[in-house]
């Protein structure tokens, strides 16, 4: 019998190069580690098939054997594996468990590489508290919070601050409640509850169940929410009121959701010794259950199965340029793939306004995004937008840090009280193009505010691009950049079906998983914004906009105007947001609107233009605020005309502009009827509504009092 040995007193593991190799017998009576087989070839000879095998369990007769898991082959020369822990190689032990325990001298303190093993799962919170892989569905997304951090703040107001623990609670006793009804997978219940920190945890408990919700605002017309309701066909209507039309039963929220469990009773004291021991006859107070587990939907195979990412959660209802409300189903991949972008703004120790209303897709990124994140959201006591007096409170009372606006909202704020985002450490703004005066205003009030520019249409959940607003982008020559694409969006730049070329201007597409189902109730409409169409590989699903854009080649993503705002004046097809580039170039003139107004024929399509003017360069203008031209007085407008005000600058008066804008524009792009307006009127979202700005232009002006006109005196 033989065995490997290196040449005495040479250990391998010590020595500078192994020593060498020589065949020693050992006498019967020696013991071995492990018996080898009958016959071993020399170390020159050894090859793969010939290789020593342990038995399948260490004992005589395995069922199966499987080469040792420390022989290796290099080349023609002996069994030699890499020394662990060095860059040295040394002859293979024929024994694992001998190599194991250092039964040889050349492995005495050593031990050699074992397999590899298996990845350990990533930790479920990273070293600064954010989630690692965190969930895909909104209300699991928000309720890990309340695992990790229960008494962190969730929601603020004015009266309290909700902690993430008891806002779980009240999801969860909210959607037993709905469990009793039989709200399951695939429902949408429409929610007419108006905007406070209860409405909270009834949406998560809608979501809980596997369901989707519509918020809708109160204070719409009942024609509108009967409409609305018709298209939903809910089974069940979460409201306090009258449901108008009465399609479904209504559901009420339980009174006192965030209240503080009831405590178990302290256990009676037992007796000391010596006392009389009695039993009573009945439990003195019965145990209430603190917080009620959820019952498990119906499971129905093949019917309602469970809710995933692709399972429709919210329905976000947008007017978009026509002024008709219109619901886009949106899944829950949509709001959660926000959650890693949003740390830039929002986490643990942040606090976020809540400030939209519930039924546009900003409510999502205000609550869903910021809950998911880890951050708090303050919700004031009274609805409504927010004004500089609730920005200053809500900073003073609740501590926000972090606010989105508008563009038009943030706009007024510039114009009313620039220094009322004191205590703001970041401003998101979005839905319309930046004012680059009012955003240079901002920066030089607030040298130290974060400005993030927000590019996103409802039907790609909320956002698509992000960019921080940096000095050289009020210098751009297109205004501010979009910015680049968030998590799991892609940015496509079409004209039709084909691609645009490189920095080429075409309608922006987007794709990713921020895309919505579909319209609610309009399957044609859904066809035609979310085609699939093939980008030079698979059928991809895509989202037209129908904003046009160019995509530079550093991935910043560039706005160019609206595809579908364009009108025929004069057998012409035009733009308005070419007027609307011309008149925002204008000094002195902040804001502007092109519309068109619509005559009986097709020919008395008109333009009209509604701008705002800088208060320092309006004082010396008498002129009238609005300016009708007729086609005659156009015709005779000429670039010699300068448009020079009294006082030797700009004149900003509606004939001003008009006479401006003709020295630059075609005949076509010069709008008709020009209107001055102190400010913008806002729509419910925040943006500026537009059907109000045509009916103040179409509406007769009664003038100014006669001096002669009798007085009336208010009769309170």
């Amino acid at each position: 019998m033989f065995e490997r040995h290196p040449s005495r007193r040479r250990p391998l593991c010590c020595t500078a190069a192994p020593g060498p190799h020589r065949l020693r017998a050992r006498t019967a009576s020696a013991p071995t580690p492990l018996p080898l087989p009958a016959s071993v070839p020399a170390p020159e000879k050894l090859n793969n098939a010939a290789r020593p095998t342990v038995q399948g369990v260490n004992s005589p007769g395995g069922a199966r054997t499987r080469p040792h898991p420390c022989t290796e082959r290099s080349g023609d020369g002996p069994d030699i594996q890499e020394h662990c822990g060095t860059d040295r190689q040394v002859p293979v032990c024929p024994d694992g468990r001998g190599h194991a325990a250092g039964r040889f001298p050349h492995t005495r303190g050593h031990r050699p590489r074992t397999r590899r093993r298996p990845r350990r799962r990533p930790r479920r919170f990273g070293t600064e508290g954010r989630p690692v892989n965190g969930p895909v569905l909104i209300h699991d997304a928000v309720a890990q919070w309340a695992e990790h951090t229960p008494d962190a703040p969730a929601l603020i107001t004015p009266e309290q601050r909700i902690s993430h623990a008891r806002l779980d609670r009240a999801a969860a006793l909210c959607a037993a409640a709905l469990g009793e009804y039989g709200v399951g997978p695939g429902d949408l219940l429409p929610v007419i509850l108006p905007r406070s920190a209860e409405l909270v945890p009834v949406l998560l408990g809608i979501l809980r169940r596997g369901a989707g919700y519509a918020a809708l605002d109160p204070r719409w017309p009942a024609g509108r929410i009967r409409d609305l309701l018709e298209a939903l066909n809910p089974p069940l209507c979460v409201t306090r009121g009258i449901v108008p039309g009465g399609p479904a039963p209504g559901w009420a929220p339980p009174e006192g959701l965030f209240a503080p469990p009831p405590r178990k009773p302290p256990a009676p004291r037992p007796p000391g010794p010596g006392a009389a021991r009695t039993v009573p006859d009945a439990p003195a107070v019965p145990v209430v259950p603190t917080a009620p587990a959820v019952p498990a939907a119906p499971a129905v195979p093949g019917l309602r199965p469970a809710a995933g990412p692709d399972s429709p959660a919210i329905v976000f209802f947008t007017t978009g340029t026509t002024g008709t409300p219109r619901g886009v189903i949106s899944p829950h991949r949509a709001t959660t793939r926000l959650v890693r972008d949003a740390t830039a703004w929002t986490g643990p120790g942040r606090i976020m306004a809540q400030t939209a209303p519930a039924s546009g897709d900003t409510y999502s990124l205000e609550v869903w995004v910021t809950l998911a994140a880890g951050g708090a959201c303050a919700i004031p006591g009274d609805g409504g937008h927010p004004t500089p007096a609730r920005l200053r409170s809500l900073v003073r009372g609740c501590s926000v840090d972090t606010v989105f606006l508008t563009t038009s909202l943030l706009n007024r704020l510039m114009d009313e009280d620039p220094g009322c985002l004191s205590g703001l450490r970041t401003v998101l703004t979005g839905g319309e193009r930046m004012s680059v005066h009012h955003v240079r205003l901002c920066r030089l009030t607030h040298p130290g505010l974060e400005i993030v520019n927000c590019y996103g249409p409802a039907g790609n959940g909320v956002l698509a691009t992000v960019r921080t607003v940096r000095p050289q982008d009020l210098a751009a020559a297109g205004g501010v950049p979009l910015g680049t694409a968030v998590s799991a969006t892609g940015l496509h730049i079409l004209n039709g079906q084909d691609p645009a070329p490189p920095g080429g201007t075409g309608e922006i597409c987007l794709s990713g998983g921020g895309l919505a189902l579909g319209y609610l109730g309009d399957p044609w409409l859904t066809a035609e914004r979310f085609p699939t169409v093939s980008l030079g590989g698979p059928a991809t699903r895509i989202h037209r906009t129908g904003d046009r854009g160019a995509l530079g080649a550093d991935g910043v993503l560039r706005f160019q105007g609206r595809d579908r705002r364009q009108v025929t004046i004069g057998g012409r097809r035009i733009d308005p947001q070419e007027t609307e580039d011309a008149a925002r170039r204008l000094p002195g003139v902040t804001e502007c609107v092109v519309l068109p107004v619509y005559g009986e024929r097709e020919t008395d399509t008109r333009l009209a233009l509604f701008y705002t003017a800088s208060a320092a360069l309006t004082a010396d203008t008498a002129a009238a605020d609005t300016c009708a031209a007729a086609d005659a007085d156009a015709a005779d407008l000429t670039a010699a005309d300068t448009g020079t005000g009294t006082g030797g600058g700009p004149d900003l008066s509606p004939a001003g502009v008009r006479r401006a804008l003709a020295a630059v524009l075609p005949a076509p792009l010069v709008p008709r009827l020009i209107s001055r307006r102190p400010s913008f009127p806002l729509d419910p979202h925040g943006k500026t509504d537009r059907s109000a700005l045509l009916a103040l232009l179409l509406a007769p002006d009664p003038g100014p009092p006669r001096p002669d006109a009798p007085r009336t005196r208010n009769p309170s």
